[in-house]
């Protein structure tokens, strides 16, 4: 008995965080069947004829997307690009900048990685759009006056979901994990009844029927990918949420529940197209017996508030990361969970998300019209991922040529056949993810290229810390009680607050710590690695602390640790000095006159760097400096 103990805690752990997964990792993949098969043979511009030969055709293409692009692709491949754990583009762009940032492939690779990770975030405005309209669509199934009732329904459940946001989802997560069992449970049930009925749908399990399909209607079966690719939409998201709960537990929610229950409600759906054709309007609810309709259009509702909050919540992930790394402005940040470090909101992003969101609801009024904008945004981040993921399978996995182009080379032809396919779904709201794309880029690459000029700037215009030493030891300077604390970006350099305290107050403080953050491309520092303290003098100690970009930059609490290495920072007695640049536009400048204007604006409405360090807003002083960009 003791000696089996071990191996069963480990398992029970292993089922625990896979039953989590469900509600996290595969809410938005678990509600495609809503709106996936409707979409290929109802499409407007490329509709497929619903007769034998196409359904069996379509479903061959669905499971062979969902075994190459989700089990083999992703479950299998790129959740093995983590960074210590954390997953998602933000993370595959912090390995690139690891390994080959100083090449001139490697900027342009995290340029790439930029314009992908701006497409998430036009994912994370289109996925609760279009998931939660498909379901609360189910209303018109029940009974057909309820019709005009879609749009308010959903506005509604819309407000709601991104109201509660700012209360956190740890509570409600707990609940997520079993919901989406239910669900995956029921997507199987379902999907099980309609084969029982034609039991040959089974046929197309064999990829010869996606083959035969291709030959028989070559442009139909290209331009169906468009749509087909629905079927693997929150892969990314997949990947984003693989460091809630490890490699391990995604894998195994796929392979035993999430794989299996999706196949077999999208071989039911073809089915029932086989017997009854005319559902095409909806085959999702028409699986669903009359009696078992309104129950079903409330647990898809639900599933579909839970898709989207995985995806929402993976948006306030990325910025965090963004701004961390240096890619976005600051923002305020908020914690919901004592417990857990990743349950976290972030307000400007939450409503700038929920203004899109209900924009697009009103303006394209279905999920049909959706989907054409879904595609792009879903194929764009996929395909970039898997160019970024050959980095990672050189440098990383010490893969040969052969062996990286050969796989990823399969990988990404198919990405960009089903990002071609979508194309011409531009002018049907597929141009909306691309424009959203393009100016949260131009956002991102310009805030980028300001801190950097701004740093030239200063370090350009500072005093070396070895000269300023001299100096000062030569000086007879008067001397204050306590502790000044000076943030600084450069690590040799004098901090300008420092400069400009003692130009004005004339005096030191009797101990002066030059403090030096920096954020790392590690998701993660130990509290006991993350400050270094150097004595540079009797009075003057150099201080390096790190974060990780998924870290909380808390300064003030990790000053600390500075006592532990005999220097006195009892917060009573400690004062931060921060310095506050203002900007001023310059002609001939190294950035567009216009992207100075931006980034002055963005600089001008970042928030506070004191709440932002989390310093104590009593014990801080800002000393101003003019910096011509």
């Amino acid at each position: 008995m003791n000696s089996s103990s071990p191996a069963l805690a480990p398992r029970a752990r292993l089922g625990v965080l896979s039953m989590a997964a469900l509600g996290i990792v595969y809410g938005d993949i678990g509600t495609s069947p809503l709106y996936a098969i409707k979409t290929v043979f109802a499409n407007d511009r490329h509709p497929v004829p619903v007769d034998a030969e196409n359904i069996l055709g379509v479903l061959s293409l669905v499971f062979w997307s969902l075994v190459i692009v989700v089990t083999l692709k992703y479950v299998v491949l790129i959740l093995r690009a983590d960074n210590r754990g954390e997953g998602g583009i933000m993370a595959l762009i912090a390995l690139v900048q690891r390994r080959i940032a100083n090449q001139p492939i490697g900027q342009r690779l995290i340029l790439l990685g930029l314009f992908g990770a701006a497409l998430f975030y036009g994912d994370g405005i289109i996925t609760p759009a279009i998931s939660v309209l498909s379901a609360v669509e189910g209303l018109k199934i029940v009974t057909p006056e309820l019709e005009e009732w879609i749009l308010p329904v959903t506005v509604a459940i819309l407000c709601g979901l991104f109201a509660v946001q700012r209360h956190g989802t740890a509570q409600v997560g707990n609940w997520f994990g079993p919901i989406m069992a239910i669900w995956f449970l029921t997507l199987a049930v379902l999907g099980s009844i309609g084969i029982l009925t034609e039991p040959a749908v089974l046929a197309a399990l064999s990829p010869l029927y996606a083959v035969n399909f291709f030959v028989a209607h070559p442009a139909l079966a290209f331009f169906s990918l468009g749509s087909v690719v629905l079927a693997v939409t929150g892969t990314e998201a997949l990947y984003a949420d693989m460091g809630h709960f490890g490699r391990g537990p995604v894998q195994l929610a796929w392979g035993a529940l999430v794989l299996p229950a999706l196949t077999l409600n999208y071989f039911g759906q073809g089915a029932l197209l086989l017997a009854q054709p005319q559902t095409i309007v909806d085959p999702f609810f028409h699986l669903a017996p009359a009696w078992a309709l309104l129950p079903l259009v409330l647990l898809a509702t639900v599933a579909t508030v839970i898709a989207s909050q995985a995806v929402i919540s993976g948006a306030f992930s990325m910025t965090r990361q963004a701004i961390q790394l240096g890619y976005l402005p600051r923002m305020v940040v908020q914690h919901t969970s004592s417990a857990e470090r990743g349950q976290i909101y972030v307000p400007a992003i939450n409503w700038l998300l929920f203004i899109a969101v209900i924009a697009l609801v009103l303006s394209f009024g279905s999920s049909d019209k959706l989907a054409a904008a879904y595609g792009v945004a879903v194929t764009g981040t996929m395909s970039i991922t898997t160019v970024l993921v050959f980095v990672v399978a050189r440098r990383r996995w010490r893969w040969g040529s052969v062996r990286t182009f050969t796989v990823l080379g399969l990988f990404l032809a198919i990405d960009l056949a089903f990002f071609a396919a979508n194309l011409p779904k531009l002018s049907e709201g597929g141009w909306f993810p691309l424009v959203f794309a393009a100016l949260v880029f131009v956002l991102m690459s310009t805030w980028k290229r300001g801190r950097a000029l701004i740093l030239e700037r200063l370090t350009h215009n500072s005093l070396p810390l070895a000269e300023f030493m001299a100096q000062i030891e030569a000086a007879n300077i008067p001397t204050v009680s306590g502790t000044a604390v000076y943030l600084s970006a450069r690590s040799r350099q004098v901090p300008h607050a420092l400069l400009h305290s003692l130009k004005h107050f004339k005096c030191l403080h009797e101990r002066v710590v030059i403090l030096h953050l920096a954020v790392l491309s590690k998701p993660y520092i130990a509290a006991d690695k993350r400050v270094r303290i150097d004595s540079i003098s009797p009075r003057f100690y150099q201080a390096h602390m790190e974060f990780g970009f998924m870290d909380t930059l808390n300064v003030a609490e990790a000053t600390h640790l500075c006592q532990n290495q005999d220097v006195n920072c009892d917060p009573a007695n400690t004062t931060f000095f921060l310095g506050r640049e203002t900007l001023v536009p310059t002609q001939g400048a190294a950035m567009a006159i216009w992207r100075q204007k931006l980034f002055i604006a963005l600089f001008r409405n970042a928030s506070s760097p004191t709440a932002y360090f989390g310093l104590p807003p009593n014990r801080v002083v800002e000393l101003g400096a003019q910096v011509q960009l």
